[in-house]
């Protein structure tokens, strides 16, 4: 769905069959497929073929139309908390559309909505502790909201090979315990980071990690 393939499958639905002239739409690399271009582009397309080309390529544009008018929705109504945006952006591994998800999931007045700063509890992220009689059984963590922890945990895995403290933390679990422990301890510390930079109106630091892990913030 390049630019050239979609010139080329415009000018067809507009009827033109000649190979030679529809060859010569596309630029860059495809320039040196001309020959290749031309004899895939012989043959003949009937009204009935432009009709249909044409419904396709409508419905395909149509998705992409509507994120275009979701997302401008989203930055209308977003505008307002640009500032927390920007500053969950500081954190490593979290880009705009993840702080976007984020401030959408818990807003941004979180120490009045998790005063016990239960938040990573409520995403998800905690293993619960599971003991009866001195039996150790089940800890895997809550359901939690199944949106942001699987947002936190894309963003755990991206930073699988980041040069930071986030990056080597998931390298050291992920050789003990493996990849999907390693992402949900690297997930829990960006939760305790972002709930951090949220409290407290700060931009993220390298040495924030300490502080927040010292404290334990979130913890469930």
């Amino acid at each position: 769905m390049g630019l050239s393939s979609r010139d080329m499958m415009n000018a067809m639905i507009e009827g033109d069959e000649n190979p030679a002239k529809l060859a010569a739409f596309p630029d860059r690399t495809l320039k040196k497929k001309k020959e290749e271009l031309e004899l895939a582009l012989r043959g003949n397309m009937i009204a009935h073929g432009r009709i249909m080309l044409k419904t396709t390529l409508t419905h395909v544009d149509f998705p992409n139309e509507q994120i275009v008018e979701l997302d401008m929705e989203v930055a209308k109504r977003l505008d307002p908390f640009q500032q927390d945006i920007e500053r969950l952006d500081t954190n490593p591994g979290i880009a705009k559309r993840t702080a976007e998800q984020i401030l959408a999931e818990i807003g941004t007045d979180v120490g009045s909505r998790f005063p016990s700063t239960h938040l990573c509890s409520w995403v998800g992220l905690v293993p619960r502790q599971n003991e009866r009689a001195g039996e150790r059984k089940s800890s895997k963590t809550r359901k939690g909201n199944k949106y942001l922890r699987s947002a936190l945990i894309e963003v755990a895995h991206s930073v699988c090979r980041s040069d930071n403290y986030l990056g080597a933390r998931y390298r050291r679990i992920a050789a003990r315990k493996g990849r999907h422990r390693a992402a949900l301890a690297v997930a829990y510390s960006i939760m305790t980071i972002v709930y951090h930079l949220l409290t407290r109106g700060e931009d993220y630091k390298d040495d924030l990690i300490n502080t927040c892990t010292s404290k334990r913030l979130c913890r469930g």
